[in-house]
């Protein structure tokens, strides 16, 4: 070994002593041996090579970093480009803990999949201070969007295709549509997302908003209700059940739609939800707050909700699996850029931050408020998005060969959430002011240690694409048995030889076809000179008096001896 290579191997080289390593289902004392961004050892009075970095964890936890399901970095929507790029975005990243991000491919309707594909991969693999896989949006379909996907999972690396019910004429997919990209999701092992929201209804309910003078921020809620989230995710759940493809249901927004994701999921479906740390730590009351910008600054879609206990009713499902993962939908604009919306509310860029503070977030909303434990805290920051996008234990798991993703968290520890201290380059924190316990003192990516003492190291560039493979035993482990346990089974029967209707003998002529028999009750020559009314009834505008004294049911047998023993409303007895 040259001596370069001897002191870049002593360099990687780190010894983590005295923490308790918590994983998502147990937690133990332990020191763990890093080398050449893989963890060696895990265990107690390890035998490790001198020279060594060793950093005392006595008192913390050390955890798996987190891993960020749902980012947009320097997306181009409404007209412009997020600010977080993916230099900004997975430093700030780093800073709070979260060691992975996986983005979403999101290009114009009509371009090519793998073209966009190819540009989102330029765009990060440049810059990128942590590892990334990356999702891809469905945004058209055809026979070349079909093949698209399917290089994209055999060659590409990718195992998610997100489809759109929202933003109609832009990426919203029609229910056909999104079965079909469905059923080939199913085909190639892949995992089906939505993002659940009635595009046919906000469109037109934001032209009634706009039409009434409501164009300021708390339109943008009013023409996207909870009950437009949550219709669609019923619906999203049905049609990917009928594809027979599991579904995860993308920034979980509401009660409601939080309830069809719980509600399907103890139905037997195989359905996942991600809250974000927007959904998470903060409402939807904002919008109505008299400052725009603030407003503004709390845009997205789907809309946080006005309902200030929503945030601590979807916390509790996280708690309990009804809802599996965090992500943040981090998608950050400038005061400059929401202003585009300042006279129409259609017009505000919509994104909001989390990227940063989503382990805080949900530390302090879940673990410090008793709803969770410390396990269940990696499961749902880390060790679930491993599993469900198939880089478990890779990611996600401190254990021999995963890995030395870590982070030594101190949850005693506090801090203040503020636009003016975090490394985002968006202008506004939607957290602004929260006091978070728990705090990232250490945090290594790939066996770098890029985070301590307060002091933030990144390499621009140094990050890696994580492939993300089909076939997830943790997504699809039930589907081929269920397919077969409920595959559609023909009835033998003997063949019907009886009559059959002839069409033929039907009368062609349509006026006879339709035509108003007469009405056996008021026939239309007896005592009226108006005609009937339409459906055959007798014109009761008219009067029925003849000068003969002629009834209508004259030609009916008279039957005076008739006697109703039970007419209707019952019999009479007794005296009245």
């Amino acid at each position: 070994m040259s001596g370069d290579e001897k002191k870049h191997s002593a360099q990687s080289r780190l010894l983590i002593k005295g923490g308790r390593v918590v994983n998502d289902d147990l937690a133990f004392d332990a020191d763990i041996y890093c080398e050449d961004g893989l963890i060696k050892q895990v265990g107690l009075n390890l035998v490790t090579p001198g020279g060594a970095k060793v950093i005392d964890a006595k008192g913390k936890l050390v955890i798996p970093g987190g891993i960020d399901t749902h980012t947009h970095m320097q997306l181009p929507f409404m007209g412009t480009f997020a600010v977080d790029d993916f230099y900004t975005g997975t430093k700030a990243a780093l800073a709070g803990g979260t060691t992975m991000i996986i983005d979403f491919v999101l290009d114009e309707k009509n371009v090519p999949l793998l073209e966009a594909y190819e540009k989102w991969r330029g765009w990060a693999d440049e810059k990128v201070c942590c590892d990334y896989a990356l999702h891809v949006a469905v945004t058209w379909w055809s026979d070349k969007v079909a093949k698209d996907m399917e290089v994209l999972t055999k060659e590409k690396g990718i195992n998610s295709f997100k489809m759109f019910m929202a933003y109609k004429d832009v990426f919203m997919l029609e229910d056909d549509q999104m079965y079909a990209a469905m059923k080939k999701c199913r085909e190639l092992g892949a995992l089906a997302q939505v993002h659940a929201e009635n595009g046919h209804l906000i469109a037109e309910k934001s032209k009634e908003l706009l039409a009434q003078g409501i164009t300021g921020p708390e339109g943008h809620e009013m023409c996207r209700p909870e009950e437009v989230e949550a219709e669609a995710t019923m619906r999203a759940v049905t049609i990917a059940n009928q594809a027979s493809v599991p579904l995860y249901v993308v920034h979980v927004m509401s009660k409601s739609a939080a309830k069809v994701v719980s509600k399907a999921r103890r139905n037997g479906q195989i359905v996942f939800g991600e809250p974000i740390a927007a959904s998470l730590g903060t409402d939807g009351t904002n919008y109505w707050n008299k400052c725009w910008r603030h407003a503004a600054g709390y845009v997205m879609s789907p809309a946080l909700r006005p309902d200030p206990t929503t945030p601590g009713y979807l916390m509790d499902l996280l708690a309990n699996n009804d809802l599996q993962v965090t992500g943040t939908d981090n998608c950050t604009f400038n005061a400059n850029q929401k202003a585009l919306g300042k006279d129409d509310f259609t017009k505000i860029p919509h994104g909001v931050n989390g990227v940063e503070d989503r382990m805080s977030v949900v530390w302090e909303k879940g673990v410090h408020s008793g709803k969770m434990d410390a396990s269940r805290f990696v499961a749902v920051t880390s060790t679930n998005a491993a599993k469900i996008f198939n880089i478990y234990p890779q990611k996600g798991r401190i254990a021999q060969g995963s890995d030395a993703d870590i982070v030594i968290w101190n949850p005693t520890a506090t801090r203040v959430i503020s636009s003016k201290t975090h490394h985002q380059a968006v202008d506004f924190n939607i957290f602004e002011g929260l006091e978070c316990h728990g705090v990232p003192e250490v945090v290594i990516s790939n066996g770098r240690v890029v985070l301590e003492d307060g002091h933030l190291q990144v390499t621009q560039g140094v990050g890696r694409f994580i492939p993300t493979p089909c076939n997830s035993q943790y997504v699809y482990g039930r589907v081929a048995q269920r397919e077969l346990a409920r595959k559609p089974e023909k009835v033998e029967r003997e063949p019907y030889d009886g009559p059959v209707f002839d069409l033929g003998s039907v009368v062609q002529n349509e006026a006879e076809v339709f035509k108003t028999p007469d009405n056996p009750i008021s026939p239309r020559e007896k005592n009226s000179d108006r005609p009937a009314t339409q459906s055959g009834s007798r014109n009761l505008q008219k009067s029925s008096f003849s000068f003969s004294g002629d009834q209508i049911d004259d030609n009916v047998p008279y039957r005076p001896q008739t006697r109703h023993k039970h007419p209707p409303g019952g019999s009479s007895q007794g005296i009245f």
